[in-house]
């Protein structure tokens, strides 16, 4: 379900029967905020609110919810381009408008906030504390993107990227974790929420780390020197870590190539939005939670995965709830084998009521798996530690690659056992059904 066709079609069904949210609200026994937070697009109706809605408002929830044929074709991606100071960002939207709108994608931009307040002489300076100019950003931004999803809605296009020039996670780098942690009570939301709204995140890496002879200050709100502008580079990517979909795109090539790679990333990742799955596992000595956890470049995830029946032997399917806190996003994914490394998957996100229907279906066959996840930013790798509480003495450590022969460099700091790559008894699927 869309949160902006929802939402506006609550407020415009409401307003043609000349109805306050307080009646609505009423008429539900729901708060005036839930309604309010419909509306505003912050939240959804569970299916039996919009039940409720189709009844009071003597519509179809088909109607309601806006799934008309154009809507259930149509795809819509919103991605972020981040990336220290001087990392090529602004040649990379140039290059995303001409690459994706010749495969047929109509490209909307999500300009940056941050240096549109700063060129407009709203900066760090001027403004009382660095919390309120943070939260200044912060709040701009996700009217933006909100305003951005709205004007989709009445294009003719099929396949819709929107490309955010940073998102709300990059506000973390300039602020402490205190700092951050009242942010997040001010704009009533959580880390989660902001960081998974998007469908995956390009991170590009400063000039300033490798490619030191092209810094420059072209841009007019680029303050930093170059050892700064590293560390600040360090501190975003951080930011970000814990995002299913996070590539790192280094200064290993000359600039023109570090450009094709970062495309080659994105149409890897929208493909049809079924891609091949590229990936490395690894058996490993139950590592140090405490060392992990302590990593400014690791970050805990708590996961849910429940497998669901499939009549196709080679097809697995699975549904997944992923975050921690309470705050957490519902994803489905359907996985076809190709070969031991490969494999095509198909991955869409998912309400929590669409998750909580879809648990008819589970495959009793297999238990559910509860596990945590650290995401481990290592030399520019996105390792995934999963840590299941049935061992003591061993986890799985996985690493996806953009290609079959991809070079990598394991963690000095995790011992491995072996590479399980491939292993029948190593796979999600097969830890679900026995007790290893």
């Amino acid at each position: 379900m869309n949160n902006l066709e929802i939402g506006k079609k609550i407020y415009e069904l409401r307003k043609s029967e000349d109805m306050s949210q307080a009646k609505l609200a009423s008429l539900l026994d729901v708060s005036n905020k839930a309604v309010s937070k419909w509306e505003n697009c912050d939240a959804n109706p569970s299916l039996e609110q919009l039940i409720k809605l189709s009844k009071i408002f003597n519509v179809s929830l088909d109607e309601l919810i806006g799934t008309s044929e154009q809507n259930k074709r149509r795809k819509i991606y919103k991605i972020v381009i981040t990336g220290g100071p001087c990392s090529g960002k602004s040649t990379a939207l140039s290059w995303l408008q001409n690459e994706f709108s010749k495969k047929g994608y109509l490209v909307l931009f999500v300009p940056e906030t941050a240096t549109e307040m700063i060129i407009g002489g709203v900066t760090p300076w001027t403004i009382d504390n660095n919390i309120d100019f943070e939260t200044s950003i912060l709040k701009l931004q996700i009217q933006k993107e909100k305003i951005f999803e709205e004007a989709t809605k009445n294009t003719d296009y099929d396949k819709i990227l929107i490309v955010c020039d940073r998102g709300c996670l990059d506000c973390k780098a300039y602020m402490t974790p205190n700092e951050f942690k009242k942010t997040l009570k001010i704009l009533d939301t959580t880390e989660i929420q902001l960081r998974d709204s998007y469908d995956a995140v390009f991170h590009l890496i400063t000039a300033a780390k490798g490619a030191e002879e092209f810094y420059n200050f072209d841009n007019e709100a680029r303050l930093e020197m170059p050892n700064e502008a590293i560390k600040i580079d360090d501190k975003i990517l951080n930011a970000w870590i814990g995002h299913p979909h996070v590539r790192v795109i280094d200064n290993s090539t000359d600039f023109e190539t570090k450009m094709r790679r970062l495309m080659n990333e994105i149409s890897n990742f929208l493909g049809a939005h079924e891609t091949y799955e590229i990936e490395r596992k690894f058996l490993i000595e139950h590592p140090n939670i405490e060392t992990l956890e302590k990593m400014p470049n690791c970050q805990k995830v708590d996961i849910i995965q429940t497998y669901l029946k499939s009549s196709n032997p080679n097809e697995e399917i699975r549904i997944r709830q992923r975050g921690n806190n309470g705050s957490y996003i519902y994803t489905k994914t359907t996985k076809r084998i190709i070969n031991d490394l490969k494999r095509v998957e198909t991955e869409t996100r998912i309400t929590k009521d669409d998750y909580l229907k879809l648990l008819i279906d589970i495959d009793t066959d297999k238990r559910q798996i509860r596990k945590t996840r650290y995401c481990l930013m290592y030399e520019n790798q996105y390792f995934e530690i999963d840590i299941y509480p049935f061992w003591k003495d061993k986890a799985i450590m996985e690493i996806e690659l953009h290609d079959e022969n991809q070079q990598i460099k394991l963690p000095n700091f995790i011992k491995v056992k072996e590479e399980v790559t491939g292993k029948n008894e190593y796979k999600n699927s097969s830890i679900a059904s026995t007790n290893l």
